[in-house]
Order: C-alpha cells, then structure tokens, then sequence
C-alpha cells in the first residue's frame, strides 16, 4: 500500500511538470511567462507527531526554501485551533512558495534540492496533495482598496 501512495505522489508531481490540457498556445505561453506561480503543497504524515512534522518543515526549510526564481517561501503545520467546517484539517505540513513565473517553478521541480527533499522524507507521507495556481495581484499596492 504504501508503494502504492508513493507512486501515487510521484505521479501528481510528475503532472505538475506535465500537464495534460493539451497544447497552449503561443499567446498563452508568452501571458504565462508573466504570471507568478503559486505552489501549494499539503502533506499528510503516516507518523504524525510533532516531531516528525518539525523535521518535515525543517527539510522544506533546507532543501525548497532558496531556488533561483523564488518570490516567497513558508513552511508549517496545522493551525490546530481552527476547526469550523470551511477548515480542511486534512493534513499535517503546509509548503507554500510562489515562483516569479512557470519557468522558475519547472526548474525547481527538476532540481537537485528537490529531489532530495522527496527521497528524504517520502517514506512518511501517507498523501500528498498539490494545489498550483496563476497569482494576479503582485502585492497589497496592486489590490484594489475596499
């Protein structure tokens, strides 16, 4: 099972190099080179206590956090307090980092850091789940006032 869930999890980050919509055009390849990229990334823990998720965040911390064409970089767990039913709470580590744009995000799924990350720590992870999206405002001066 666990082979399973591991191949499983390559095969998601295998997606988020390759995407299967089909081609892009030449406009949309040139609108994307623009945007930044936001990758979320939630991890469930087989072996979930605090220790182990400190030493996950640690490894986010030392292998993902200084890739050429990072804007911003966090690492943590769960906000335990929060538990309305809008609150997923189905995960242990948060990864977020946003890229100046597709092609910064496409070397770091390639790089070397991040290889090791996934061999270093993948032996735990029950699920991993991947959440990238196009960001529109590039900081609180670009967001339209209330």
């Amino acid at each position: 099972m666990k082979t399973l869930v591991i191949a499983l999890v390559l095969m998601g980050l295998m997606m988020t190099c390759y995407p299967t919509h089909g081609p892009v055009s030449a406009a949309d390849q040139q609108k994307d080179a623009k945007r930044m990229l936001c990758h979320d990334v939630y991890f469930t823990l087989e072996d979930d206590s605090a220790d182990a998720q400190e030493k996950l965040v640690a490894g986010c911390k030392k292998y993902l956090s200084n890739h050429p064409g990072t804007v911003w970089f966090a690492a943590g767990t769960l906000v335990t307090e929060h538990s309305r039913e809008v609150n997923d709470r189905g995960f242990h580590v948060a990864l977020h980092l946003v890229f100046e744009d597709k092609a910064a995000h496409d070397k770091y799924q390639q790089a070397d850091g991040h290889h090791k990350f996934i061999e270093e720590f993948k032996d735990n992870w029950k699920s991993v789940r991947v959440f990238d999206s196009w960001l529109q405002a590039t900081s609180h001066a670009e967001t339209p006032e209330h």
